[in-house]
């Protein structure tokens, strides 16, 4: 994550004092974005790697096509060894739908791509058990539940004059980031060498745990949700393949029933009725029945794409029977 683009813009447009008309403000964003962008892109040149820029709005998280548009970008930079920088776009998002700090939509983008870790760097060494700045006697806590109720009131405490921003926006962050599983550090990041020594080993700042994994997070809630928007009816191929922890490819499946959209939580059922398994489907109803009962390596050729070969992936599935 990275912030600064209105401070950048504001800078190069010679504004001393910040201004607070929303135009002026995305204006200043626009300009600084510019700024921003090249100061990453030749810092990480100047260590041979690559960078992309990402701008993300709440509305791009809350609607599951964008929401999985999102995801795809991200997966394919990192697997061509691209660095995302991702900022919120402060060009056209409104106070009422900002993510309002970047601690915020680093746990957000955490849970997207589903990490394992999210390192949020500040100006202290990690999470005190009060505020070091004032209070001489705080210590630095090591290692935590994520989810420990106590930690809220260390950092400031819920709605407390500094419950916006500050340590307590990283100590909710990670307790969100914990919802998918990812872990959180803390660490203060005027060392230049802090991500290096961190990823080497080195015991710094404040860990905190998430208390399941990835892979339970996800199947945990798929488990428990109530309502499907569609169904796929598999034949006995396919039904052995599931029950053997396999994906669900097309060409097991015969029938398609239900509106959905790629991404949404659809029942998988024998040709019996009984459902086996639900999970995050890769295409839409319209994009499944004309692939059905076709092989993964037909798909491309039947729509001109290819989400993925699977139609839902073993690690977006979880057995109901």
């Amino acid at each position: 994550m990275t912030s600064g683009a209105i401070a950048a813009g504001m800078q190069h447009l010679g504004w001393e004092t910040r201004p607070r008309e929303m135009h002026k403000l995305q204006a200043a964003a626009a300009v600084g974005q510019m700024g921003l962008c090249r100061v990453y892109e030749s810092s990480f040149a100047s260590c041979n790697l690559k960078a992309a820029q990402i701008l993300l709005t709440h509305e791009d998280l809350a609607d599951r096509t964008r929401y999985l548009n999102a995801r795809s970008t991200l997966e394919e930079l990192l697997a061509l060894g691209v660095i995302p920088v991702i900022n919120e776009n402060d060009t056209v998002v409104t106070d009422e739908i900002k993510f309002g700090d970047n601690d915020t939509l680093g746990a957000l983008v955490a849970n997207l791509i589903e990490a394992d870790i999210l390192v949020i760097l500040t100006d202290q060494k990690g999470l005190y058990t009060a505020d070091p700045r004032h209070d001489p006697s705080a210590e630095l806590i090591p290692v935590g539940s994520a989810n420990d109720m106590r930690f809220e009131a260390m950092a400031g405490g819920a709605g407390s004059a500094i419950s916006k921003g500050g340590m307590i926006t990283k100590v909710r962050a990670a307790k969100r980031a914990a919802r998918s599983g990812a872990d959180t550090v803390i660490v203060g990041g005027h060392n230049p060498t802090t991500l290096t020594e961190l990823f080497a080993g080195a015991e710094l700042g404040t860990f905190l745990v998430s208390d399941v994994t990835p892979l339970a997070a996800r199947k945990n809630w798929l488990a428990d949700h109530l309502q499907t928007t569609g169904t796929v009816i598999i034949d006995a191929g396919a039904e052995f393949a599931l029950r053997a922890g396999k994906s669900l490819l097309p060409i097991g499946v015969v029938a398609v029933k239900g509106d959905f959209p790629r991404g949404a939580v659809v029942s998988c059922l024998n040709q019996a009725g009984v459902e086996l398994a639900r999970g995050l489907v890769n295409y839409s109803h319209t994009d499944s029945l004309r692939i059905l009962q076709h092989s993964s390596n037909e798909i491309e050729g039947i729509l001109g794409f290819t989400n993925s070969p699977e139609l839902i992936h073993r690690n977006n599935m979880v057995i109901v029977d």
